[in-house]
């Protein structure tokens, strides 16, 4: 996210422009050893995330391209609402998104509240994620269900500069949602799995 990062240790809600590009990693360590080399350090060691993305019944949120998440990772719990700008960058190769973000208390105490207010979980998504930062932007490796990806974010220029001191092209770049990602990997391997959940995905491929 552009500007100020959100801390969710602080209670504050931050409000920006998310600028960022996904990759798929092959090799872990060898993005890690990069990564060093290009200056960055470990902000947050690898740990588990859990995400729950919400919606009404009719996939309002959806249908406008945006989502309501709640997400659990590291001990903290972040409300999140992303949407598309209100005026799109025209062509570019870097996706962009206006994020609303806070951290939240008790993260089944607010799901009950969006329970109440007609919403229900319509996906679930979980990841192992590790964090890393240059004092610039921001780097992060996560181990899903269906491979590992990398997220750089950051401003566009700064996005290019370490993609390419990363060893990766512009034609490299990702700007689908693990929603849509997942989409085309159930596609593609005939699976039935509901949610991008190790559970779920390894139950699927043990079906077939």
């Amino acid at each position: 996210m552009n500007g100020q990062r959100v801390d969710p240790a602080y209670t504050f809600c931050m409000i920006a422009v998310e600028t960022e590009v996904k990759f798929r990693v092959t090799d872990a360590e060898d993005l890690s050893r990069r990564l060093k080399e290009s200056g960055f350090h470990c902000e947050t060691p690898r740990a588990f995330e859990s995400n729950t993305l919400y919606d009404t019944a009719d996939r309002m949120m959806r249908s406008r391209t945006e989502i309501l998440r709640i997400r659990s990772y590291a001990g903290r719990t972040v409300l999140t609402h992303k949407r598309p700008p209100e005026s799109g960058p025209g062509e570019d190769r870097h996706k962009h998104r206006i994020e609303t973000e806070t951290a939240v208390a008790d993260g089944t105490a607010l799901a009950e509240v969006f329970r109440s207010l007609g919403l229900a979980p319509a996906f679930r998504y979980e990841k192992w994620r590790s964090e890393w930062s240059d004092g610039n932007g921001h780097c992060v490796v996560d181990e899903t269900p269906i491979g590992s990806f990398a997220e750089l974010e950051g401003e566009p220029e700064w996005i290019d500069r370490v993609a390419a001191a990363l060893g990766v092209a512009p034609n490299d770049y990702i700007t689908a949602s693990y929603g849509r990602l997942f989409e085309q990997w159930r596609a593609e391997n005939n699976s039935t799995a509901s949610d991008l959940t190790f559970e779920a995905v390894h139950a699927s491929a043990a079906a077939h």
